[in-house]
C-alpha cells in the first residue's frame, strides 16, 4: 500500500485528539467537561431548520451550480453590504462546504510550490497544513500574551522574503479571541498591499465581537484592490450551523472561476438542502445571532473572573470568538513543562479537556472554549484552578 509523500508533511489535529480522549474517558464512566470543542452549544435556529425541511419537501435535492445557487451567492454578497457597506456582486462569491473548505480551495488555487505564506501565530491549526498541502511554505510570525497575541507590520516585514506571496489574517482569532482594531488592521493591510502581498482574511467569527471592540473586515479593501484581497466567511459559528457545512469566499471574479473549476473536480457542489438553510440564515431575522453573542460575552466575563484566581496564569481578555488562550507556563516544572503535558494533567486531575497551545504555535498556553453552558464552564474552570494548586 502506497501513501503519498505529501501526507508526511501534515499532522493530525490535536483538537480532535483531545476531543476523542474526552469521549473515551466518558465511555469509562468519568464525567469529563469538554472545553476543547470550538462549536456553539446552541441549536440551529428553528427558521433555518424549517427552510431545510421545506427544501426537502419541494424535492430540492439535486445537483446545483458548482459555485452555489444564485440567490445564496447574492445573499452572501449582500452580507458584506449589510455589515460593512461594501457591495460584492454574485460573480465575486463562491459557496463552499464550510469556511475550512473555502480556505483550502483558495490556497490550492493560488499558491505555487515554494511560495511563502505569512501566518500570524498563535493561529488556527489548519492554516500551516493547508499551505503545506499546496507545496507552499508556512512562515509563522509569533506574538505572545504580552502583545495580546497580535502582530505588527514590522513583525511581518521582518519575516518577509522575495518568496512571500500571501498573508493569512484571522480576526477575531482562533485560538486567542484577539480582535485587531481598525487602526491595526488598516496598518497591516496597507503594508501588505504596498508589498504586493495577497491578503486572505478569515472572518468566520466576525459576528462574535464584544463591545467596545468592533469587527474589522478586509472586504472594504477588496472593493479597491480585488486582485490582492479575498475574504472567507461562513455560517458555522454565528448561526450555530457547524454541521451544515456552508461557507463563502469573496474574491476577484477570475479567481472565483478558477476555484469553481477546482470545486467541480472535488466537491461538485455544497449540499442543496444546506444551501437553502444558509439562504434563510442570511436573509431571515438576525436576532438569533445577537442573542448568542450576548451569551458568549457573559461566559467570557465569567471565565475571566475565574481565571483571575489562578495566580500564575496570564490571559489577555479576548474581544471576540469564544476562546481563552491561557499562558500557564508559570506553573511549569521539571515534570510538566509543555502544553501537552499540562493538558494531560488537567484532563486526568480536573477531568476537563482543553487543547495544547503547541497545536496553535505557542507551547506556553492552553486553549479553553467557552462555547458551553455557564454551569459547565464555571464547574470546569473551578476544577482546573484546583488542579493547578499542586504547582504552588
Amino acid at each position: 500500500m502506497q501513501i503519498s509523500r505529501r501526507m508526511e508533511k501534515i499532522s493530525p489535529s490535536l483538537t480532535l485528539a483531545f476531543n476523542t480522549r474526552a469521549q473515551e474517558m466518558r465511555a469509562q464512566g468519568i464525567d469529563v467537561l469538554n472545553l476543547a470543542a470550538g462549536e456553539p452549544d446552541f441549536p440551529t435556529p428553528e427558521f433555518i431548520k424549517d427552510a431545510a425541511k421545506e427544501a426537502m419537501d419541494q424535492n430540492f435535492t439535486r445537483y446545483t451550480s458548482v459555485a452555489g445557487i444564485p440567490e445564496l451567492r447574492k445573499a452572501a454578497g449582500d452580507y458584506f453590504l449589510r455589515h460593512y457597506a461594501t457591495e460584492v456582486p454574485p460573480e465575486s462569491i463562491i459557496i463552499g462546504a464550510g469556511g475550512k473548505q473555502c480556505l483550502y480551495s483558495f490556497i490550492q488555487a493560488t499558491i505555487n510550490p515554494g511560495d511563502e505564506v505569512l501566518i500570524p501565530s498563535p493561529c488556527w491549526v489548519s492554516y500551516p497544513d493547508m499551505v503545506l498541502l499546496a507545496e507552499g511554505v508556512p512562515v509563522k510570525v509569533a506574538a505572545d500574551a504580552t502583545q495580546n497575541f497580535k502582530v505588527t507590520p514590522m513583525m511581518l516585514e521582518n519575516a518577509t522574503t522575495d518568496k512571500t506571496r500571501m498573508l493569512i489574517l484571522n480576526s477575531p482569532c482562533n485560538p486567542t479571541g484577539a480582535v485587531y482594531t481598525d487602526r491595526e488592521f488598516m496598518q497591516i493591510l496597507r503594508w501588505a498591499l504596498a508589498r504586493n502581498i495577497f491578503v486572505l482574511s478569515d472572518e468566520i467569527y466576525d459576528q462574535i465581537v464584544f463591545p467596545p471592540a468592533v469587527a474589522t473586515s478586509a472586504i472594504t479593501w477588496f472593493a479597491h484592490c480585488p486582485e490582492l484581497v479575498a475574504v472567507v466567511n461562513g455560517l458555522s459559528k454565528s448561526y450555530a450551523m457547524t454541521g451544515w457545512r456552508v461557507g463563502f469566499t469573496a474574491a476577484h471574479p477570475d479567481l472565483i472561476k478558477k476555484i469553481a473549476i477546482l470545486q467541480g473536480h472535488s466537491l461538485s457542489n455544497v449540499c442543496s438542502i444546506a444551501q437553502k438553510a444558509a439562504l434563510a440564515a442570511l436573509t431571515g431575522p438576525q436576532e438569533c445571532v445577537a442573542k448568542m453573542k450576548v451569551a458568549f460575552e457573559r461566559r467570557r466575563d465569567l471565565a475571566m473572573k475565574n481565571i483571575a484566581t489562578w495566580s500564575k496564569a496570564i490571559c489577555p481578555k479576548p474581544d471576540g470568538a469564544f476562546y481563552l488562550f491561557v499562558d500557564l507556563s508559570g506553573y511549569y516544572n521539571a515534570e510538566i513543562n509543555t502544553s501537552m503535558q499540562m493538558c494531560i494533567h488537567i484532563l486526568e486531575n480536573a477531568h476537563v479537556a482543553g487543547v495544547p497551545g503547541i497545536a496553535f504555535g505557542d507551547d506556553n498556553c492552553v486553549r479553553f472554549s467557552y462555547a458551553t453552558s455557564d454551569e459547565i464552564l464555571e464547574k470546569a474552570l473551578l476544577a482546573v484552578g484546583k488542579s493547578l494548586k499542586v504547582f504552588a
